[in-house]
């Protein structure tokens, strides 16, 4: 991504500094680009200022401000997109990625920078790819404001790339959530995801090639390559409002590691979450991918989300109106479980 050797305006500050990058290319990348950028663009960008890097100003509507920032990939859900030569939704799952992660501090993400690494150049593909990140970046309310396009020849296969993405979001301190304040008698509840989102997908991968899936066939009244390449739902405006209005205790982004790994994370020592596996809908595919993989139920919740995307732990007094308020946002949420006081012998979290 970013710009050639000229300066884009507004966002677009960075340049192609890496040896070999076709200059005819990359200029009618940055083409294709700027228009792209400019609608994610946030009052706080400031513009005009060169070549090396791209400069944001925090709101003065935050009276302590702390800086959140995450980076992450898409994992090997990229082998899917360059098998089926569908590039236009993996830059969302990159922004999802990341913003998600911050959120859960409660930090409203305020930009993003993407890292596009390929062998040779393809316009048309990176164009793509990066076409998807603009788009996350509108659903998550943050500028996207430069990045960097390396082109490494021998370092990658013919049509395949490489991404990261790094996020910044900003949080008043004394609104940082942390899960410090969880005790038992709290209420969790569930978001549901969109997919498989960005993780399992070298398991899914085996899947599919040990049992010679077609693609294209179909499933759920959708393709295989579409049900498996939806890109990760990016919650950041509807839990961003949630809490506006009430205290929100713990939040936690469901990724590598499914819910067992992953909601321990917020949970002070002496409780646990008790989670109802048949508290909510877990989706077509997952029953799918049991069948298939002959996968026992507890190595499911280690490695996929199993339909909940986000989990948000909140006082049993605030539960309805947190549901509510979530349905109005246009997400599917469900009551999904409880913290419990944990003796020393249990797990942090379990599924009954």
């Amino acid at each position: 991504m970013t710009s050639s050797n000229s300066d884009c305006p507004n966002t677009m500050q960075l340049t192609y500094r890496n040896a070999g990058v076709d200059i005819d290319a990359g200029d009618r990348l940055v083409e294709n680009i700027k228009p792209l950028a400019k609608r994610t663009l946030r009052s706080e960008v400031l513009t005009g200022i060169g070549g090396f890097g791209a400069l944001f100003e925090i709101s003065k509507k935050y009276q302590n401000p702390v800086l959140v920032s995450g980076t992450d990939g898409v994992g090997t859900k990229l082998k899917l997109a360059f098998q089926l030569n569908r590039h236009d939704s993996i830059g969302i799952d990159l922004v999802a990625m990341s913003v998600n992660d911050i959120l859960v501090q409660g930090a409203e993400p305020l930009f993003f920078l993407d890292y596009f690494a390929c062998g040779k150049l393809n316009v048309e593909t990176a164009t793509a790819v990066i076409s998807g990140i603009a788009r996350g970046c509108e659903l998550a309310g943050c500028a996207l404001i430069g990045g960097e396009t390396a082109e490494m020849p021998g370092m990658y296969p013919p049509d395949e790339y490489d991404l990261a993405g790094f996020a910044v979001g900003v949080v008043e301190k004394d609104q940082i959530i942390n899960g410090t304040t969880i005790k038992e008698g709290d209420i969790v509840l569930g978001l549901t995801s969109s997919g498989a989102h960005s993780n399992g997908y070298s398991l899914i991968r085996k899947i599919i090639e040990n049992n010679q899936i077609d693609l294209f066939a179909d499933f759920d009244g959708k393709t295989f390559a579409d049900t498996l390449l939806a890109p990760t739902r990016i919650y950041v405006k509807p839990l961003l409002a949630l809490i506006k209005r009430l205290p929100v205790k713990g939040l936690v982004h469901i990724t590598g590691g499914g819910l067992i790994e992953n909601v321990p994370r917020i949970l002070p020592d002496q409780v646990m979450a008790v989670l109802h596996k048949n508290a909510w809908e877990m989706p077509p595919l997952f029953h799918w991918l049991q069948q298939q993989g002959n996968i026992s139920d507890h190595e499911m919740t280690r490695v996929f989300n199993c339909g909940i995307g986000m989990i948000i732990v909140v006082a049993p007094e605030h539960a309805e109106d947190a549901m509510h308020n979530l349905q109005a946002s246009g997400e599917t949420v469900w009551q999904i479980g409880q913290i419990k006081q944990r003796m020393t012998d249990q797990a942090a979290t379990v599924l009954v």
